[in-house]
């Protein structure tokens, strides 16, 4: 036996068992939601087997809509609204590892729901949303090893509520959402270690929100959402490039999840949302392949409006 790998972000050793590479298990959680009124529950999956969820803890606040991120020790979950459709700015921290109930990291720049998420092994990075009524371009950031408030990094290219993002080491991607009274084709990019607004990427392959997504370091994914109508589409970009999404496969059934994915090195997975009811069926696919999504398990809870992190993504290899 011999170590053939180190990935110093997430620090996910490859071991050479024989000729087969073994890569330690990668834990995806599934925070909040909405199921007939706002969830504070937390599941959680081990992303390299299939199965159903287990119950990992509770947020602080129930509440849906809400954004999250990670590092390779700890999920974070930002923002969202609660009962009477009151916008929050806490966010919640867990340390993935482990179960047990969220505690309070600190509050965002401006109470909103529906902002997006992404992250590399050191900064979480929130995009846009909705404040009250207002769309938001508001982009935060914190350092996640350490407590306390977000502090500002710039402002998407245009205000639009609901993207959904993913991230290389050194990138993080928004895409899609619904702003300016339509859905959304866009995608912009940051650089996570720096500050300053978004840069346009390109666009998906079709204008949509209510979607979900998840990475490796090289290709990011998006799938499902509402247009009108739910769909079924997957699209891919390399993270590393700009240019327009390109069709990967299909959901298993065309879904709205209104909530983020989650993703290890090879696997990404998309929890829940409406198909066209209330579903707690998880998808996942081989990222580094084209095709369509196979069934995983289910969340312990039919929900939307949640948000998921792991603790082996894209920005952290």
């Amino acid at each position: 036996m011999g170590i053939s790998s180190l990935k110093t972000g997430a620090m996910k050793r490859s071991l050479l068992v024989g000729n087969t590479a073994y890569v330690p298990a990668v834990r995806a959680l599934f925070g909040g939601g909405d199921a007939s009124g706002q969830q504070n529950v937390i599941d959680y999956i081990n992303i390299s087997s299939t199965g159903n969820a287990t119950d990992f803890g509770d947020l602080v606040q129930a509440r849906w809509y809400i954004a999250s991120c990670s590092s390779s020790t700890r999920g974070i979950f930002a923002g969202g609204r609660t009962t009477g459709n009151v916008d929050r700015n806490e966010i919640d921290y867990v340390t993935i590892a482990s179960t047990g109930n969220a505690a309070d990291f600190g509050d965002l720049s401006n109470s909103r729901f529906m902002p997006a998420g992404i992250s590399s092994s050191t900064r979480g990075v929130f995009g846009g949303g909705w404040d009250v009524s207002n769309q938001r371009d508001t982009i935060d950031y914190i350092t996640i090893a350490t407590t306390g408030n977000a502090t500002n990094f710039g402002n998407l290219t245009s205000v639009t509520a609901h993207k959904v993002g993913f991230s290389s080491p050194t990138r993080g991607v928004f895409g899609g959402g619904f702003g300016g009274g339509g859905y959304r084709s866009s995608i912009d990019y940051v650089t996570i270690a720096s500050t300053g607004n978004a840069t346009n990427f390109g666009n998906l392959t079709q204008a949509r929100t209510y979607h979900s997504s998840g990475s490796n370091s090289t290709r990011g994914l998006w799938a499902g959402g509402d247009n009108g109508s739910n769909v079924n589409t997957i699209d891919y970009v390399t993270i590393a490039t700009t240019g327009n999404a390109t069709d990967f496969g299909d959901l298993s059934v065309a879904r709205s999840t209104y909530a983020t994915g989650a993703a290890s090195s090879l696997r990404a997975v998309f929890p829940g949302g409406f198909a066209p009811s209330l579903t707690a069926t998880i998808d996942y696919v081989t990222i580094a392949t084209l095709g369509n999504s196979v069934n995983f398990g289910s969340m312990t809870v039919a929900r939307y409006g949640h948000s998921s992190c792991s603790d082996g993504h894209g920005g952290l290899e």
